[in-house]
């Protein structure tokens, strides 16, 4: 399987007493994020699903990956706390590519966990919002490995 592993886009800084799951997307985030997913593109990259956190700024990121999938993307409250078995069952069930998007910490952990079998090396990883991290293998603790970090700046400038 291929899995790629995406931070939401830029977000609004959240407001005082506002709940953290209901900032949503800038304008320059969802400008920024389209041409992410442009990049994406001219990569020849699509996804036979693709999973979100049901925090409003991931759903609207993930809705913008339109152009890479043919379905609609699925949330799950999977994606908005620190990895567990239940992620990786349902990432088992998937097809040969799937997209989830998500926050941090918590991706940076998922993608230590599946490449290196243990999320304590996660401070290593670096996923900037709008980053895709591209992983493949079978979806287990230490069974996936590392075949890219992009960050955003990459991906926008692919042609």
């Amino acid at each position: 399987m291929h899995l790629f592993v995406i931070r939401h886009g830029i977000a609004e800084d959240p407001a005082l007493g506002q709940d953290d799951a209901t900032r949503a997307l800038t304008s320059d985030g969802r400008k920024k994020f389209r041409q992410v997913v442009r990049g994406l593109r001219t990569l020849e990259l699509s996804f036979s699903r693709v999973l979100t956190s049901p925090w409003l700024r991931a759903a609207q990121t993930a809705k913008l990956l339109a152009p890479l999938s043919d379905h609609h993307p699925s949330t799950t409250e999977l994606l908005c706390q620190s990895p567990r078995s239940e992620l990786l069952a349902l990432l088992a069930e998937g097809g040969e590519s799937t997209a989830l998007v998500g926050h941090e910490p918590w991706l940076s952990e998922l993608v230590a966990w599946l490449a290196f079998g243990d999320t304590k090396h996660s401070d290593a990883i670096e996923i900037k919002k709008g980053a895709a991290v591209w992983l493949d293998g079978p979806p287990i603790p230490g069974g996936m490995r590392l075949r890219a970090l992009l960050p955003p700046k990459v991906t926008r400038g692919a042609r």
